[in-house]
């Protein structure tokens, strides 16, 4: 594809101050120009086409599968007859994104919308205040009835998409807490197994640990060679302490915070890694280790390795999707939440239904804004989220009493595709990178799977509720450019010392010197900033 650069603009000294002034004050109005009275008067304020007079917007994507053609596609082409605006598309793969974007923001050489930028919370409040990125408080009122509907409806969002200036500065991927599929579930146990074994699903602890040993000793697969993996995971051994840690009581407010809970006993922010609960997950973790009930390159992952071992019927507990949608394989179910050794027995591996709030933003460079709020606020009502991710009647999927179903062309693609693939020739949504919002009436995912539903079904009663998992927490510039730098060496040292605890390599007679040594590393100058960040969102 070719690609397009944009002209960089530079902002004077007087024009920065007046942006960063507007940015503190919540509002997104522009200075009326000519040309913005223009704009205006060509905007439909509701209903389709979004403009009377067509016009183009520069627009920077990232993709799945680097063999999509955007100018070609289906989904773009459909909505640009739709809403009479066109978007030249600059798109890279997301293994490339990071480096892309960031670089084009660094430079001044970026375009009018960035849609699927996963953009941290970091570059929103920079790029924000420094005028790149326009604050849309304002624009969301007017011009996005959609967006603003959810804010309203799960103040949770509206928390989490506002900055700690007041502003919102981006869009973000919602995934609707209603689709228990996608957002409550366990790792997957082989029931048949079991059932050859003569073993109920494990409760607690030693019963996972006696379980998992038989896997390993008794030939559950019946092919009379030992190469059972008891319990694996293709995504490392992060799946497997998040299952975990409800049963020590930690995560006791969701994953969206990554290693910050709330201590039951002080009633104060907790580092989850310096923790006795921690340490007593981790020596559980190394029993495991020890006996082989691993898949052997957990801490160093073969995805593709670990999909041809659950091809071959070789593992009994599976830390991915539905291997009914993953593999063709029978016989799994959700696994059973299982209690610690203090009573400690809840699912707390559930994050906050505000996915990245980064997704798409809109830069000084736009010369439609309200234009593009309305583009954007389609994929956050019914008709744009089924648009987004089942495409087009007759062409990707048909209709029977209500409920949609991809055609065979997708589900059983004569090329030999899988669902992504195949669906991929007309829609964007594989691979996870978009803003919008994530419906099960309209999500044909693997999460959405019979299996997945039921495994879903049968963890709820254990899981957390809604009101008590913690959005993301949102900073201040100066704090995000210190937490960064600490967040880095805190996070790479646990990560290293997890795995090496867990693997034997460290002994757990090191553990306080693991302790002091994050210390050193101004672990207390971290735990202010959180704090910070905590005591305004309990405001």
């Amino acid at each position: 594809m070719k690609r397009k650069k944009y002209a960089a603009s530079l902002i004077t000294g007087a024009l920065a101050v007046s942006v960063l002034l507007s940015g503190c004050n919540g509002s997104s109005e522009k200075t009326a120009t000519k040309t913005d009275k223009k704009n205006i008067e060509n905007l439909n304020k509701t209903g389709m086409p979004i403009v009377k007079k067509k016009i183009e917007m520069d627009g920077f994507a990232a993709k799945f599968f680097s063999s999509q053609d955007w100018s070609n596609l289906m989904l773009w082409k459909e909505y640009e007859k739709m809403s009479n605006i066109h978007i030249n598309w600059e798109t890279v793969s997301v293994d490339a994104l990071a480096e892309k974007r960031n670089l084009m923001l660094a430079s001044g050489d970026y375009p009018e919308i960035l849609f699927a930028a996963a953009l941290s919370k970091t570059d929103l409040v920079k790029y924000g205040q420094q005028g790149v990125f326009l604050p849309l408080n304002d624009l969301i009122d007017k011009y996005a009835p959609n967006f603003k509907k959810i804010m309203d409806e799960n103040p949770i969002v509206k928390e989490g998409v506002t900055m700690a200036d007041g502003n919102i500065y981006g869009f973000p991927t919602y995934y609707d807490p209603n689709f228990k599929g996608l957002t409550i579930g366990t790792p997957w146990i082989q029931s048949e197994w079991l059932k050859k074994l003569k073993l109920e699903e494990p409760t607690n602890w030693d019963e996972l640990y006696d379980v998992l040993m038989k896997i390993k000793t008794e030939d559950p697969n019946g092919n009379g060679k030992a190469d059972e993996i008891p319990l694996g995971s293709g995504y490392g051994i992060g799946p497997v302490i998040n299952y975990l840690k409800g049963s020590v009581g930690l995560n006791n407010h969701g994953t969206s915070n990554g290693n910050i809970d709330l201590d039951p006993k002080t009633n104060k922010l907790r580092f989850q890694p310096t923790s006795n609960e921690y340490k007593e997950l981790l020596t559980y973790l190394n029993k495991l280790w020890k006996a082989g009930l691993m898949n052997k390159d957990i801490f160093n992952p073969d995805n593709e390795k670990f999909y041809t071992n659950i091809g071959k019927d070789e593992v009994g507990v599976i830390f991915d999707v539905d291997p009914k949608v993953l593999a063709d394989k029978d016989g799994y179910v959700g696994a059973p939440i299982v209690e610690g050794p203090h009573g400690d027995r809840l699912n707390t591996a559930i994050g906050s239904p505000l996915g990245n709030v980064g997704m798409f933003v809109v830069t000084d460079k736009n010369k439609n804004p309200e234009a593009t709020i309305r583009w954007i606020d389609h994929f956050y009502g019914d008709e744009g989220i089924k648009m987004f991710f089942m495409g087009f009647e007759g062409v990707t999927y048909e209709e029977k009493d209500g409920k949609y179903a991809y055609t065979d062309e997708i589900t059983k693609n004569p090329d030999g595709l899988n669902l992504d693939q195949a669906i991929s020739k007309y829609l964007t949504w594989p691979g996870g990178y978009y803003p919008g919002v994530v419906k099960e009436q309209f999500f044909q995912g693997a999460e959405a799977s019979p299996g997945s539903l039921a495994n879903a079904e049968k963890a709820e009663p254990l899981t957390l509720k809604q009101d008590q998992i913690w959005p993301n927490f949102n900073f201040t510039v100066e704090e995000s450019g210190e937490l960064a730098t600490l967040s880095t060496d805190l996070n790479t040292y646990v990560t290293e010392m997890t795995a090496a605890f867990i693997s034997g390599k460290k002994s757990m007679n090191e553990w306080d010197k693991y302790v002091k040594t994050l210390e050193k590393m101004n672990l207390d100058r971290y735990m202010e900033i959180y704090e910070a960040a905590y005591k305004r969102y309990k405001k």
